[in-house]
């Protein structure tokens, strides 16, 4: 069974699941900040995906940064997979505005996170379920039902 890592767990809140990737909510309510995780163990590099995984990946990670860019017209889409801190692979999608809090720089070690406030949360995962949705699908039980489902 696919275990998410306890620092992305901490930190973030299931969105829902699209083929491969769990889609997070980054807990910092300065960006929209969403992280694509795949459902794969033991995986911590994109190159230790299987060929039709890192395919899906990709297809997945330009989804949700055209879904993201043009929902919350985002002066730039920053997306990153970095795993100095947490070694698990994922994939960071982030929406970038002249005059947020790291620009132009990088979000990583700016500041602290600025936590959703519970409602505001709400509203962000609802926003988030609402605009990925039409990609969603049920929840995996485990690895082994990685054959039952359909990569688009």
């Amino acid at each position: 069974m696919f275990r998410l890592d306890p620092r992305l767990q901490s930190d973030t809140t299931l969105i829902g699941r699209l083929p491969l990737c769990q889609v997070l909510l980054m807990n910092d309510s300065r960006y929209p900040w969403v992280i694509l995780v795949p459902a794969r163990n033991d995986v911590f590099e994109i190159y230790h995906l299987s060929a039709d995984d890192q395919a899906q990946l990709a297809k997945e990670s330009t989804w949700v940064l055209e879904k993201m860019a043009d929902h919350f017209a985002a002066k730039s889409m920053n997306v990153a997979a970095l795993g100095n801190v947490v070694a698990q692979l994922h994939v960071h999608h982030i929406a970038r505005y002249q005059g947020d809090p790291a620009w132009p720089g990088p979000v990583w070690g700016h500041s602290p996170a600025v936590p959703y406030a519970p409602d505001a949360l709400e509203t962000r995962v609802h926003e988030l379920k609402s605009l990925f949705s039409s990609h969603f699908v049920a929840d995996l039980h485990g690895e082994d039902d990685a054959e039952n489902y359909v990569y688009w």
